[in-house]
């Protein structure tokens, strides 16, 4: 694939709108302008099927519609020219279609969808429906042979079969649900590139199926610093709301909608949320809510109304013409509160919204964060300075896995109060509780005598939170490098997850260690505090494995999403180590000897912090040792070196 580059040494990369005789610049963010360099880089090294992930609000459509305008054609099919842009929703089509034509309104641009949108399959670009493109005749109009590439929109949702129906009639190395379709013989790869708010860096098997790589992500926190995306006030409401009796869904391992409407459709609940927002939110602008089912809808519609509040809903059953119009009416501010259920998750561009109320519990971090996201927007000029999130919290946890703003940021909803906070004060709520990280008394020999030099010192701290280079470039979790194609991620106290190379295969080997006790009672108990490891998988490539092994941890071990305390970044690493720890990593940095004096080695332990220790410990534990060279008298002498 060549890709046209238009590299311009100023903050913000200019792409042109040509129209006639004039020329309009577009300034691109500066993280729009590193997205697209991922891209191209990864289709220039030979990837097709790429991901992205960019939270919402991040200028998702823009940074597609660019990258489209920078692919020429495959040196092999010069003719082809054009692209589609597949999406879920009509609203999605005509936001996509809009957007191409105000970027570049000399290309010709088209919608394909049900009745009303009859693409001729000759434009530039056509936005497409999948549930459209899965009726055969329609999809017949569009050559592959001519296509530069394929955008996916929402791009989550690609492993459906639905979804593979269509994309592998465009490459054929996506596997088509009908075990007998023949995959069409093309002169060139197309390259098919997904968008989505959320699917993580390393979201891996299931869309392994259409993706070889995510090779961009933002996380919408770190925008919310940076002010691309509006500034948060968080509030979660403890709730009798007792969802231990509420079915989940085996499919997606949510909760089942009818179910779960039972416990949270009730007249005292639907009291709660329009009392917290009258005492939180009745200056707010624009409200959107989110329910179950219809019938929460319509009966928390008519909650906020006996209080006298101008409350609207919609769902799917909305006709088009009446859901647009309740749509641009909130946009223009002509009433406050937009009740929904399942319609504005994805998609919805109405900046103004200065308030979001998640009043359906869900286990699935995915719609908690699209939820969350329509309110994230900058909306300057409609007055909007922040956002408002409204959530219900189970006052009695009785139901593990449940997504709300307290677990997103790792910190437990039973022990914690929070009203009117921002994203810096829940890090100060991090950093002020305790985070358990196994520091027991696991006594590792030291070695008599070896044949061969080891090159990895488990007690350098120099960088040693950041992971081995080539590893933190795959992940942002706290993986530690322990020498010999040896990489551990520690699951505080879940267990850890191993990769090692399997010299005889040459493939790399990921098998999870389940904790059994804390390092403390098993001591006492004189036991393992580990269960016997099971193997997760084998890959061809590092990459591959940590990229399965983190999807094994993110729906097998932390099946509520929340892994932010074993990301890199995490706060309590920062933190001072602990006394244990200390102890540990001083008593086995004496005993195998060290060149430094012992001030000098006591200093180091002293400023260590949690994220340095546990580093050091892992390393211990996962036979990582020193530089060992044999002496004249056959006595192994460890030396200390920096790495």
């Amino acid at each position: 694939m060549r890709c046209l580059r238009n590299r311009i040494p100023t903050p913000l990369q200019l792409v042109f709108r040509r129209n006639s005789s004039t020329v309009t610049p577009i300034l691109l963010r500066p993280y729009q302008e590193q997205c697209l360099d991922a891209c191209i880089d990864a289709l220039d090294a030979g990837s097709t099927r790429i991901g992205v992930s960019l939270p919402t609000g991040s200028g998702k459509t823009t940074v597609f519609v660019s990258l489209l305008s920078r692919l020429a054609s495959p040196s092999v099919s010069q003719d082809a020219t054009r692209s589609i842009i597949v999406v879920n929703s009509i609203e999605l089509a005509r936001q996509s279609a809009e957007q191409v034509a105000r970027l570049f309104p000399h290309w010709q641009v088209e919608i394909e969808q049900g009745a009303k949108h009859q693409a001729s399959g000759l434009a530039d670009v056509t936005v497409a429906t999948y549930q459209t493109l899965n009726n055969e005749e329609r999809l017949l109009k569009f050559d592959p042979r001519k296509l530069k590439a394929v955008v996916i929109d929402e791009a989550h949702h690609a492993a459906a079969p639905s979804y593979r129906r269509l994309l592998a009639r465009f490459d054929p190395d996506i596997k088509h649900p009908d075990p007998d379709f023949m995959a069409p013989v093309l002169p060139h790869k197309i390259p098919i590139i997904g968008f989505s708010a959320t699917f993580g860096r390393h979201d891996g098997l299931a869309l392994g199926s259409v993706f070889e790589r995510i090779v961009y992500h933002r996380d919408f926190l770190d925008m919310i610093k940076e002010q691309w995306l509006c500034d948060v006030r968080f509030t979660s409401v403890k709730a009798q709301i007792n969802l231990q009796d509420v079915k989940i869904n085996s499919r997606n391992g949510d909760f089942n909608p009818t179910s779960l409407a039972h416990v949270v459709n009730t007249e005292a609940i639907n009291e709660l949320v329009v009392r917290s927002w009258i005492d939180r939110a009745a200056k707010r602008r624009s409200t959107l809510v989110f329910c179950v089912n219809i019938a929460h809808v319509k009966e928390l519609t008519g909650t906020f109304r006996r209080y006298g509040i101008d409350a609207r809903y919609l769902y799917a059953g909305t006709p088009a013409d009446e859901r647009r119009a309740l749509v641009q009416s909130f946009k223009n501010g002509e009433y406050p509160v937009l009740v929904n259920c399942a319609i504005l998750t994805e998609g919805a561009d109405i900046p103004n919204i200065d308030c979001v109320i998640v009043a359906r519990p869900t286990r699935s971090r995915n719609l908690f964060a699209q939820m969350i996201g329509r309110g994230m927007r900058l909306s300057p000029q409609t007055g909007k300075e922040d956002c408002r999130i409204i959530d219900f919290v189970d006052n009695h946890a009785r139901v593990g896995g449940v997504v709300s703003v307290p677990t997103i940021f790792g910190l437990d909803p039973n022990e914690f109060d929070l009203d009117d906070e921002t994203i810096s004060s829940l890090e100060n709520r991090v950093l002020e509780s305790e985070v358990s990280i196994p520091n027991g008394p696991l006594d590792i020999p030291t070695p008599r005598s070896v044949t061969f030099t080891e090159h990895h010192d488990p007690f350098s701290i120099e960088n040693s939170d950041k992971g081995p280079r080539h590893i933190a470039a795959l992940s942002h979790l706290s993986w530690v490098g322990c020498g010999g194609d040896i990489y551990v991620l520690e699951l505080l106290t879940r267990g850890f997850v191993r990769i090692e190379l399997d010299e005889t295969s040459t493939h790399f080997v990921g098998s999870y260690t389940p904790a059994l006790f804390r390092d403390k009672s098993a001591s006492a108990l004189k036991l393992s505090p580990y269960q016997v490891k099971r193997q997760i998988l084998s890959a061809e490539t590092l990459e591959d494995a940590v990229k399965g092994c983190e999807t094994y941890v993110t729906s097998k071990v932390f099946k509520d999403g929340n892994i932010q305390p074993l990301l890199r970044s995490a706060l309590w690493r920062q933190k001072p180590a602990s006394d244990a720890q200390k102890t540990f990593i001083s008593k086995r940095w004496t005993k195998i000897g060290s060149p430094l004096a012992d001030p000098e080695r006591e200093e180091k332990i002293k400023n260590m912090n949690k994220g340095e220790a546990a580093t050091i410990i892992t390393r211990l534990r996962n036979g990582s040792q020193v530089r060992i060279r044999f002496v004249v008298y056959g006595l192994a002498e460890m030396i200390l070196y920096d790495t």
